[in-house]
């Protein structure tokens, strides 16, 4: 851990714009970084926020469409899971540049900026956001409880309600240890990925290959829509509200040369973080690929589906098992990070507070209730839809996380020295601009099928 004695003096709550309490006042500038320390102390000091948005990145609700992708279309989406990546990595550095620069989180600053109508508008959307994610990570969990424990999907659902017991205890110890969880939760992640892969032995040419964009993407309408809903469900709105808040747990001073500096060691932070991410997306499609494409399964999209498949396919139950585990820790991992970007927004936007253990129970109840009617009226098999759904209406609600972002990044007399230049701008506005347009193709395509559906 950073050496407390040498920590730079602590940061005003507020140091920017003086409008109430700090994002995360319980954990605000609680990490001490080092003085005069070299690199890698610094690294390590600054190193844990990114980890927590890269949960977003591996969770539930992106797994369908990877493993979809691979079972359907081989190798060929991986450039797809790659550029995607890069989209969430250029998005979550002006996440973290916002909340050093300005001081305040994405939600504060939403808070500041429009009037309270509108402001009430945009808590709304966050609000109903993160109750999506909510509804997939408890989906996601009860799935592997079946899976691993043959556990009905109802009861599953009930008790996932319990790991608010697991978020109380570790909020109740320092913020590193909620970084520390998060890391050790994504290691078995990426271990059991590994596991499969070793299972699955994918050709490592066409792999390679598979990162190459080619234009059957566009041409061909159905590689289209799978390859723009693994887009449109790689950026999370609650992990832009998440990240901005998250970084100000450091204690980095308050002049520009450290908050340049902390910006810096973020962005490596983020960087290293989301590419472990990739690695577990692309891994589930290629497992999917190596294991379904080609064998008879190619119509495999429900992750159920894939468990079962999994052993007779590749010979060894081991798989299926890994298989279920990271699916399990991927759920738990999104259900941590799902409590802080809730408590960020409702503080943010509404500044009042609840307890976290309350304001947790809250959401996760929201999310139980449609899962628990869907399995009751519909059956395990309508948790597959729901699911769809939950990603649809996150779809809905990225464009109202990422405009004001890029906004207010843009904004000299809110960032400061640090507001972002020309060049970046030119970049991160089409991404913007791009990233909504798929995600309004997404939901139209998707209600459309609905509505045609017999």
């Amino acid at each position: 851990m950073p050496d407390d004695r040498q920590a730079p003096e602590r940061r005003p709550f507020a140091s920017r714009l003086d409008a109430g309490a700090p994002s995360l006042p319980e954990v605000h500038a609680s990490v001490n970084i080092p003085a005069g320390a070299g690199f890698w102390r610094k690294l390590f000091a600054f190193a844990g926020p990114g980890y927590l948005v890269a949960v977003g990145y591996m969770d539930p609700g992106n797994w369908a469409t990877d493993i979809a992708g691979g079972a359907r279309f081989g190798y060929t989406l991986l450039s797809v899971v790659l550029i995607a990546n890069f989209m969430a990595i250029l998005l979550q550095s002006l996440a973290a540049r916002l909340g050093i620069a300005s001081g305040r989180d994405l939600a504060q600053s939403c808070r500041d900026h429009y009037s309270r109508p509108v402001a009430m508008v945009l808590w709304v959307l966050a609000e109903v956001a993160i109750a999506a994610t909510d509804l997939a990570e408890v989906i996601g969990m009860a799935i592997a409880l079946q899976l691993l424990f043959g556990l009905p999907i109802a009861v599953g659902v009930c008790l996932t309600s319990l790991d608010v017991l697991i978020v109380l205890y570790v909020q109740q110890h320092k913020f590193r240890m909620v970084e520390a969880l998060v890391v050790l939760l994504i290691l078995g992640i990426g271990a059991a990925f590994a596991l499969q892969l070793y299972y699955a032995n994918p050709v490592w040419t066409e792999v390679i290959g598979g990162f190459v964009p080619r234009a059957e993407i566009v041409s061909n309408p159905a590689m289209l829509y799978v390859a723009i809903g693994i887009l449109g469900a790689t950026v999370m709105p609650h992990n832009l509200y998440l990240h901005s808040s998250i970084v100000q747990t450091r204690n980095y001073g308050d002049s520009f040369k450290s908050r340049r500096e902390a910006i810096r060691f973020m962005n490596l932070d983020s960087t290293v973080a989301l590419t472990f991410a990739l690695f577990v997306n692309a891994a589930i499609l290629v497992m999917a690929a190596a294991t379904f494409h080609g064998t008879g399964n190619q119509d495999v999209a429900d992750i159920s589906d894939a468990y079962h498949l999994l052993a007779p396919i590749l010979g060894t139950s081991l798989a299926s098992t890994a298989f279920a585990v990271s699916l399990l820790f991927s759920g738990q991992n999104a259900t941590l990070t799902g409590t802080l970007a809730g408590q960020i927004v409702m503080e943010g936007f509404l500044n009042i507070r609840l307890r976290p253990w309350l304001r947790r129970l809250v959401t996760r109840l929201i999310a139980i209730v449609p899962a628990l009617v869907t399995v009751i009226f519909f059956g395990e098999r309508g948790t597959g839809a729901l699911l769809v759904l939950s990603q649809v209406i996150l779809s809905l609600q990225l464009p109202f996380a990422v405009f004001p972002l890029v906004r207010f990044c843009s904004d000299r007399k809110r960032m400061g020295a640090l507001v972002i230049g020309p060049g970046l701008k030119l970049l991160v506005w089409p991404v913007a601009i791009l990233i909504a347009g798929m995600n309004v193709w997404l939901l139209y395509q998707t209600v459309t099928g609905w509505l045609i559906a017999p």
